[in-house]
Formats: structure tokens, C-alpha cells, sequence
């Protein structure tokens, strides 16, 4: 039996589908606008079209923001921009489960599309607890009966065990969306059993993320390699030893980091020949790139990016790959003078006839500058579901579809 089931083991014809995505996107904090369609689109191309075209009754619930912050908006224009993708009429109720919302729910027609308001606006939303704790709350309570089907396309709120992530599973049959389909599928292809030999590429400031990762990847045999780039390559290089300089050793203090150095001291010691460091890098030499060895550090300039021989040493490991997985740019890949590192191992990546999954705000940022976007095998929009899964770390979200399988099996 399948860990999850999806919408190809249900027929949705005039049934009424509670779908959970994540139309989270960019919001401009002057005019509340939406500046990203990135998410909606995904969602609106794949789960959503074929609920449409199957003849479902769609109800959308999503969140954007949380209560507070400035990004917290009403989905009413989440609502219009899904419309103009479409190319279709869209419902949308100021309302998540009142009267209102649940009079449109029971209105709609077969093929029509209902987008409910923010269910962040419901209070009780972001608490975590279990799927029969949360089928107790308002929100499920009166939304469920009106529902045939629940449905989680929402992979990357799945790190959160919310009340509209796991709550409508205990009483629902349910099932995973396309997006999230599509997320696990690839996600697993790179952690579960990677084709060898598979090599993590971490680079960024989330060093204590990184740190994670590697600890799980080749503690348990996933990765053969992880090479580092970044602020995280220059902690790596401190627990070797080496002396970054005072500049760059106040940063990392500053940045609150320095305390990751003796867990990244005990990885390198006990896989010495797994991870790979920097043999050079670049200094930001009065906004200048100059190149220097490892063994001419300590330095009183700051560490921008990678070196021309790290890069080569990279890439030769990404050529032999058969997976790759790559999160976090190289350097301070924003400028030019230091994007060299980042756009040489994104290339060689791009050019490998591996299998390659890619992830992260500014990995995503990089891709798409660089025009490689068709290249890499896959790219995950998620963010903290993506290092949570990475990790090793179970999501609430996708744990509560495999239980209902075992309660709602087909």
C-alpha cells in the first residue's frame, strides 16, 4: 500500500473538495499587494486545474502571513490572481467556516471554485497538536460535513502541525495534492535511496542548518560528499583550524555562529574524507575580487565568495555524481565580483546528467539569474519544510496523510 494516498485514488466528480495550499506569497508592505504569483500559479496549474476539469466542487483554504505582521492580508486578491491564471470565474467569502462560508460552500456547482479567507484568521489555526486534537476545533467542526474529500497541496506548511494541515485527516478521507505529490517524490529520490555517488552542496549563512544536514545525510550513508560554500564553508574552515583573521571571525561571532564550530569539528573528525572545504577563496578587497589560499589566511579583509581551485575541486565531484542536492549559494553571489563561485558550481550542477534537486530562497534567486532554472531536475519552492525534511525530521503534514490511508484505505 502507498505511504499516502492521491487524487488519482478518488473520482472527484461533483464531490466537494476542501483543498489546503499554500498561497503564502511576497507582499508589498506599502500597499498590501501581492508581488509574487509564483505559489499561486504552481498550485493553480496543477491540483487545482484537474479538480476544475474533473468536475469537482473546489474550496481553497490557505493563509497569508501571520496576525501582526505586515504581510498578514486578506486572500480576496490571492482569489483574483488565481482567476486571471485560470482564466476562470473565482468565488471568494470574506469568511473561513461561518455562516457565510459555509452558505457559498453549499452553493457551488461542479467545476466551480470557492477561496475561503485567511484561515490564520480563525485564532486557534497555528496551534500544533494532533489530527484528533484539531478535528475538535471550529474550524473542522463545521467545515468538515460540507466536504467529501480533503486534500493537502500545502508541502511547504507541512513542517507545521496546524489545525488546516492535519486536522481535517482524522475525519475525512484524504489525499496529497499534485505540489505535494511532486515534493515528496523528489525530495525522497534524493534522501531516501540517491543514486551513488550523491553529493550535498551547502552553502549560505544557515550554517546551523547545514550542520544538520550533514550530520543526517552521512551519518546514515545518504551522501558520499558534502562541500561546503558560503559563511558556512568559512565556519568549516575554522573548526579545521584555520585562522579566518579577526574581521571575519567578529562576523561569524556577530552572526551568533561561532558556537557551531565544535559540533562541525566533530563531524569533519569522524568523516575526514566526506567533507570538503575550500582550498581558496575571494577577498573583498576595497570592493575588488582578489583570490588567495587557504594557507595565506589569517586576512584583514572579508571573505566574499569561493576560489577558482575550490570551484574546480567542486565541480569534479558534481561530474562524477549521479544526485545532487544544493542549498545555498557559494558567496555573496548578489555582486558581481563575487558571484563567480555560486555561477560555476551552478553550472556544472546544471550540466551534470545527474539527478538534481535544488532549494532555498536565495538558491531559486541564483538559478533563475543564471538562466538555469531548465536544467536542475527539480526545485523545491519550500523553505522550512525542505530543511525540516532534509534533516531526517518527520512532518506533521505528511505524517497525517499516511495515517489516513491506514484509516481510509481505497
Amino acid at each position: 500500500m502507498a505511504k499516502y494516498l492521491t487524487l488519482d485514488d478518488f473520482k472527484v466528480k461533483n464531490k466537494t473538495v476542501l483543498v489546503r495550499v499554500d498561497f503564502n506569497s511576497e507582499i508589498d508592505p506599502e500597499t498590501k499587494k501581492v508581488t509574487s504569483d509564483v505559489r499561486i500559479k504552481a498550485h493553480a496549474e496543477t491540483t487545482i486545474k484537474e479538480l476544475v476539469e474533473k468536475g469537482a466542487k473546489t474550496v481553497i483554504l490557505a493563509h497569508q502571513g501571520r496576525k501582526g505582521d505586515p504581510d498578514y492580508t486578506p486572500l480576496k486578491e490571492h482569489a483574483a490572481i488565481l482567476a486571471k491564471i485560470l482564466r476562470l470565474p473565482v468565488k471568494y467569502v470574506d469568511d473561513v467556516y461561518g455562516e457565510k462560508a459555509k452558505t457559498a460552500i453549499k452553493a457551488l456547482k461542479s467545476g466551480e471554485i470557492l477561496v475561503l479567507e485567511n484561515v490564520r484568521s480563525f485564532d486557534g489555526e497555528t496551534k500544533s497538536g494532533t489530527p484528533e486534537q484539531h478535528a475538535k476545533t471550529e474550524l473542522v467542526q463545521n467545515l468538515a460535513p460540507l466536504a467529501d474529500l480533503f486534500v493537502n497541496d500545502a508541502f511547504a506548511a507541512a513542517h507545521r502541525g496546524h489545525v488546516s494541515m492535519v486536522g481535517f485527516t482524522a475525519v475525512l478521507p484524504s489525499a496529497a495534492g499534485r505540489i505535494m505529490e511532486r515534493e515528496l517524490k523528489s525530495l525522497s529520490r534524493a534522501l531516501e535511496k540517491p543514486e551513488k555517488p550523491c553529493v550535498y552542496v551547502m552553502g549560505g549563512a544557515k550554517a546551523d542548518d547545514s550542520l544538520e544536514i550533514s550530520k543526517y545525510v552521512l551519518s546514515n550513508g545518504i551522501a558520499d560528499y558534502v562541500v561546503v560554500g558560503g559563511v558556512t564553508s568559512q565556519l568549516f574552515l575554522a573548526a579545521k583550524g584555520v585562522d579566518l583573521g579577526r574581521k571575519n571571525m567578529d562576523f561569524l561571532a556577530k552572526k551568533e555562529l561561532t558556537g557551531l564550530i565544535p559540533g562541525i569539528k566533530e563531524l569533519m573528525q569522524k568523516y575526514p574524507s566526506n567533507v570538503v572545504v575550500p582550498v581558496d577563496v575571494a577577498l573583498d578587497v576595497n570592493g575588488k575580487r582578489k583570490e588567495i589560499s587557504v594557507a595565506e589566511l589569517p586576512t584583514e579583509y572579508s571573505i566574499f565568495d569561493i576560489g577558482a581551485k575550490t570551484v574546480e575541486n567542486y565541480a569534479g565531484l558534481i561530474r562524477k555524481a549521479k544526485s545532487i542536492v544544493v542549498s545555498g549559494p557559494m558567496g555573496v553571489y548578489e555582486n558581481k565580483e563575487f558571484n563567480y563561485g555560486t555561477k560555476k558550481v551552478f553550472e556544472a550542477i546544471a550540466g551534470s546528467k545527474a539527478f538534481s534537486l535544488a532549494g532555498g530562497g536565495n538558491t531559486i534567486a541564483a538559478i533563475q539569474e543564471y538562466g538555469l532554472s531548465g536544467k536542475v531536475s527539480y526545485i523545491s519552492t519550500a523553505g522550512g519544510a525542505l530543511i525540516e525534511f532534509l534533516m531526517g525530521k518527520k512532518l506533521p503534514g505528511v505524517v497525517a496523510l499516511e495515517t489516513a490511508v491506514k484509516k481510509k484505505a481505497v
